[in-house]
């Protein structure tokens, strides 16, 4: 069954390469969906895929890749359908 999620994410996460990471790793683990920066500091991403892998994903949302320092990752349910997982505009 497929699992989708809307996370929001503050700390040191943008200016650290955090948005081409998370792409990589849902690539990497085959999670659909998109990654934006926002206007107010934080990443918007929404992932979408097995529950096991998205469970990974939102493992290492909450560490980041190197350089980065995830203060808060909040998680909530969400509906979408995606093909693959791309860079979005900041918003």
């Amino acid at each position: 069954m497929t699992e989708v999620k809307r996370l929001v994410i503050t700390g040191v996460v943008q200016g650290v390469g955090f948005r081409y990471a998370m792409m990589a790793q849902a690539r990497l683990l085959g999670v659909n969906g998109w990654v934006r920066n926002r206007r107010d500091g934080s990443v918007e991403a929404m992932i979408s895929g097995d529950a096991a892998r998205v469970g990974e994903m939102l493992a290492w949302s909450g560490i980041g890749p190197a350089g980065s320092a995830v203060d808060k990752l909040m998680v909530e349910s969400a509906v979408g359908e995606f093909v693959e997982f791309v860079l979005r505009p900041t918003a």
